[in-house]
């Protein structure tokens, strides 16, 4: 079935109007495991609580995770405040992040504060993320160019892995489920005040589903063939962790997560891909006075793509990312931190095609001044990049916060970002323009969040302008041509009662193209200016059932919104007994009603679905 923006709005609405009312909670925090306010250190490269925090931030802990059961990071996302996804099939498929109806490339990503995502594409794998070896996952909506440079035009995404906590112990889970899934995870882990270490081992298999209903030549569409098969995927991966605190002082981490991946799709010249992506650092991070901490981080990712033809090489792109920093943390009195460091950055590709420019390298420079007057915060930074492409480029941001109440504040900001072409931009033989200038943005917001008691609700109303956005001219050669404005509305609202918890969001968009031409006033493709997420949890003795119930409204597959894909809604259930203190028992049913959709043309989604799981962690 098909449903409206208006029918969308309604079911959600009403989900949430009572929490609204009752001025409600965050869901990241309604579990009795979370009473406190999460800290968070991706918005400001500091610790603050969320309640501090000037930027939107989503927040999903390892309890959230496996409360949710999903198997795979668009399915956790999914329907999340400012996220949309697009797919090309199912399990391992292809799969871009849309975050503020910005580009899929305009989303910096982060493991455990490395730089992540090809330099070719400038795309991030998420189909091939772990959900399995993440701890917690911080979503920051809103520009923040001026501290981390390129790409985080939408926001930042920031996956850490797992950490170690208490006695030494082995945890792990077995799962089953539909499409001849199957999915293992072993870890071991411990820590104390002084040290921690964690490793952890995972597998999933499926033989999936048709990813690709296309047609052949002549009046080919989709995926150019038909191929009525099964199109499998599988991943190993592996994560490490490990550190040590000296004095209450001094803290050295180390940390490792990789992941391998096999997936098989329809094409004409490409079927299968083998995908490996690593992400390595160290940290070091020092309260060197009563006054100053300084932050020391090095690291390099790795994102590798062998492609094959009914198992025949074909092509193979390889980029490695090096990245090192510096940070000083200054505090001035009680309420004040200024923030001044440095970011290298080194890009290298390896790939069957070749490219004429192979490396690059960008160094960048940033400052921030937290300040906190009484009922208001202010936060202003500064960045500079010098990129050995493109040359410099300077950003800012400004954010302003009025406690009107005990119980409720306002906030205000504006921010200026940049995405950096990739190496297919410039340099792809016969595709690429060396000429081509950074994209660029402002964005303005402002915002209310409210808490009472065991409710919090938020609203935030946000304009993205976009210029020289990267298309392709008559010749089909990028250039700076394109241009967009972006408007939104997200709203959230959580509230925990007795033993059942509730909580939803709801996000509206009006992406719109603003490119001189045909297409102009057309909405920017592939994203739904509509979507939301309910989420119901309820405990009952060693018992535990939820729901979750979200969906999106149309969208459009192409420049000329003549592609039109049709909005949709999914229910999933899950639950979950607790056999004995360490031991518990899960099983959930994805898509319920056996929706069919498509968000991306042509490309399955999956239908009706179920897991079993056996998971095994000490309390």
């Amino acid at each position: 079935m098909s449903i409206s923006k208006t029918a969308l709005a309604a079911a959600i609405g009403a989900a949430l109007s009572p929490l609204v009312h009752a001025q409600s909670l965050p869901a990241s925090q309604a579990s009795g495991e979370q009473q406190l306010d999460p800290v968070v250190v991706t918005a400001t490269r500091t610790a603050r609580t969320v309640d501090d925090t000037l930027a939107p931030v989503t927040v999903l802990r390892r309890a959230d995770i496996e409360r949710s059961q999903a198997t795979s990071v668009p399915e956790l996302l999914r329907g999340m405040p400012g996220v949309s996804f697009a797919a090309n099939g199912g399990a391992g498929k292809n799969t871009s992040l849309f975050l503020r109806g910005t580009e899929s490339d305009h989303t910096l990503v982060l493991i455990d504060g490395i730089k992540a995502g090809s330099a070719t594409s400038g795309g991030f794998n998420w189909q091939d993320l772990p959900v399995e070896q993440i701890d917690r996952i911080e979503i920051v909506r809103g520009p923040r160019s001026s501290l981390y440079g390129s790409e985080a035009i939408g926001g930042v995404v920031q996956i850490f892995t797992r950490r170690g906590d208490g006695a030494p112990h082995l945890n792990g889970a077995l799962a089953g489920g539909s499409q001849n899934s199957y999915q293992g995870t072993l870890g071991f882990s411990g820590g104390d005040a002084s040290k921690w270490y964690s490793l952890n081992l995972s597998r999933q298999r499926t033989s999936g589903f048709n990813a690709c209903k296309g047609r052949p030549a002549p009046g080919g569409a989709g995926c150019f063939v038909f191929e009525p098969d099964d199109d499998a995927y599988r991943n190993t991966s592996v994560s490490a962790r490990g550190g040590f605190r000296v004095d209450n002082r001094y803290e050295l981490e180390a940390n490792l997560l990789y992941g391998e991946g096999l997936s098989e799709f329809d094409g004409s010249s490409q079927n299968s891909s083998k995908t490996a992506d690593n992400a390595v650092g160290a940290r070091f991070a020092g309260q060197m006075t009563d006054i100053w901490k300084l932050s020391v981080n090095a690291g390099q990712s790795e994102t590798r793509n062998d492609n094959y033809y009914n198992s025949a090489y074909r092509t193979s792109f390889d980029t490695r990312r090096e990245t090192a920093s510096v940070q000083n943390d200054i505090a001035i009195g009680s309420a004040n931190l200024v923030t001044l460091g440095a970011d290298i950055q080194s890009d290298n590709v390896r790939s069957s095609t070749a490219y004429p420019v192979n490396s690059r390298s960008n160094n960048g420079v940033f400052g921030q001044w937290q300040g906190d007057f009484g009922a208001h915060s202010l936060q202003a930074s500064l960045r500079n990049d010098d990129n050995s492409q493109f040359g410099k480029k300077n950003t800012g941001g400004l954010a302003w916060g009025w406690d009107l109440l005990q119980s409720l504040r306002a906030t205000a900001s504006y921010g200026t970002a940049f995405k950096a072409p990739t190496f297919n931009e410039l340099y792809f033989p016969g595709f690429g323009n060396p000429n081509l200038r950074p994209e660029s943005s402002k964005s303005f917001e402002f915002g209310l969040d409210g808490k009472l008691s065991q409710s919090r609700w938020s609203a935030h109303v946000f304009r993205t302008d976009i210029k020289d956005l990267i298309g392709n001219d008559a010749s089909f050669v990028p250039a700076n041509i394109d241009k967009a404005r972006i408007i939104g509305v997200e709203t959230t609202a959580s509230t925990r009662f007795g033993n059942a918890e509730l909580g939803g969001s709801l996000t509206w968009l009006d992406p719109e193209n603003r490119s001189s031409g045909a297409n102009e006033g057309n909405v920017l493709p592939r994203r739904s200016q509509l979507a939301g997420r309910v989420d119901f949890d309820y405990t009952w003795g060693a018992w535990r059932f939820g729901t979750t119930l979200s969906g999106e409204g149309k969208r459009y597959d192409d420049l000329a919104n003549t592609k039109k894909l049709g909005g949709f809604a999914l229910l999933d259930l899950r639950g979950e007994y607790q056999l004995a203190r360490d031991w518990r028992v899960q099983g959930k049913v994805g898509n319920v009603l056996d929706k069919q959709y498509e968000t991306v043309q042509w490309y399955n989604q999956a239908g009706i679905n179920w897991l079993l799981t056996l998971r095994y962690q000490p309390k």
